[in-house]
């Protein structure tokens, strides 16, 4: 292992659904802003990493269901990206603790090790503040006729926030605040 320091990586998974999300708006009283809706049940699926300290953004879309198949496919992905050893935070999902995935996890133990968040516990999980940001850039009071439509949205913020890590640090001091901590 490297002298340098090893990427820790938080991760987690966002739908982003065709019918988009409702957020806070203001309007006159007794005039409640409406907004067109498919009524198609489709989302986008999406696997994040973000690393604590240089704000790396890791992530991969899909359109099927999360299971342990494309989280690996995913990790193998990440793992092809950086010669560095990866400190895995992650919530208990059971994709993630599921034999499949604790099997890849011991072929890959010389370059990634996994730690398990508490159950229950989105807020020890700083990846929430970046899934929060993006659908509000992205999918907040927004119809997505065409599920493609809905796709291409989301993939320009995925790209957008994999290009400035910047404003995923930015994201980490606010959850460094939220736990009554100082960034470093």
């Amino acid at each position: 292992m490297s002298s340098q320091r090893c990427p820790n990586l938080f991760g987690d998974e966002a739908s982003f659904a065709q019918w988009g999300s409702l957020s806070y708006t203001w309007s006159l009283r007794g005039d409640q802003p409406t907004l067109p809706t498919s009524g198609k049940r489709k989302a986008y699926k999406v696997f994040g990493l973000i690393d604590y300290h240089s704000g790396q953004f890791f992530y991969q879309g899909q359109t099927g269901r999360f299971n342990s198949e494309g989280y690996t496919a995913f990790l193998t992905q990440v793992l092809q990206q950086t010669h560095k050893h990866i400190i895995l935070i992650q919530d208990g999902a059971r994709y993630h603790t599921s034999k499949a995935t604790k099997q890849f996890f011991d072929q890959q133990s010389a370059r990634l090790t996994p730690f398990q968040l508490p159950t229950y516990s989105p807020d020890f999980n700083p990846i929430e503040f970046l899934w929060k940001k993006l659908k509000k850039r992205s999918t907040h009071l927004r119809f997505f006729k065409q599920f493609d439509d809905l796709v291409q949205q989301v993939d320009e913020g995925l790209l957008y926030f994999s290009q400035t890590p910047n404003e995923i640090t930015v994201l980490m001091g606010k959850y460094c605040k939220t736990l009554g901590t100082q960034a470093a």
